[in-house]
Order: C-alpha cells, then structure tokens, then sequence
C-alpha cells in the first residue's frame, strides 16, 4: 500500500478479461437505443446493475459533468474507465475495511494508540515507537479508520 501526506492511496487494478466483458455487456444492455453512449438514466441502471446500489444526484452529476461536451453522454470508453475506478475504490475500501478489522481487537469500532502500538508489533516490529506514535498523531488513516486519541498523545 501507498502512503502520502493526503493520506492512503489505493493501488492500481486491472479488470480480468471476463470482467471487461461482463462491463461491456452491461454498456450495450443499457444503452437499449443502440445510441453508443449511456444518458444520465441509463448510467445509472448500469450502476445497479453492476455494484447493486443507485447512484446519488451528486454522484451521477459528478460523472455527467466529466465527459466529453460534445457526446450526449457517457462513451463506452469513459464507462469502462469509471466502472475502473468505482470497482478500485470499491476493493480499496474492503481493504482498509479487512486491516481495521485486524487491528480493532477488542470490536469497539476505533483505534487506541494501544491497538495502533500493538498491530505495528505485528506487521512492522522494527518500527520504532516514536514513528508509530507520528503516524497515529498525524492520523493518516483519518479518513480511513477511525480513531480514538487518548489524553496521553
């Protein structure tokens, strides 16, 4: 995994070709009219069809404003290439999801400078202390993993 000042930064992820596949299908499935792009109605049906939730107005706004102004909507390139980055966010956020599990030992939903000294134990028992402690100050799990910060820190 990638750090940076931001924060965790996901890794890059490539389709496998059945799942390409099954992407373009959903596209032609959606754009019933044989228009070679989806509308705002149709990418949302896609969605659904692919990752089983509507999207919101904001979402299907942000996405209607970054494609080409000259199509009528969403080509079948951009859709592979959003489908991409949903699906990687989507396994990013399990993961992160799988790692705060593992370190949230006792099930209370938050991290103590406890747990965080504890897991790095494990994974990194090199690391000193003191970039343990950096790292849970600087919280850059915070947008990630919540955490709790005892009166010590």
């Amino acid at each position: 995994m990638f750090f940076s000042q931001a924060g965790a930064r996901p890794r890059m992820w490539e389709a496998s070709p059945s799942e390409h596949k099954k992407w373009v299908e959903v596209f032609k499935a959606c754009d019933e009219e044989n228009k070679g792009y989806l509308s705002r109605e149709d990418f949302k049906v896609a969605v659904v069809m692919l990752f089983g939730y509507k999207p919101s107005k904001i979402e299907a706004d942000a996405v209607m404003s970054s494609v080409d102004p000259n199509t009528s909507g969403i080509l079948l390139k951009e859709f592979l290439d959003i489908v991409r980055k949903k699906k990687e966010a989507q396994l990013y956020r399990n993961e992160i999801r799988h790692i705060f599990t593992a370190f949230d030992r006792h099930y209370r939903g938050y991290l103590t400078l406890e747990d965080f000294k504890k897991a790095f134990k494990q994974v990194a028992p090199k690391l000193s202390e003191r970039i343990i402690l950096e790292v849970f100050r600087l919280r850059i799990f915070s947008k990630c993993l919540p955490c709790h910060v005892d009166s010590e820190v």
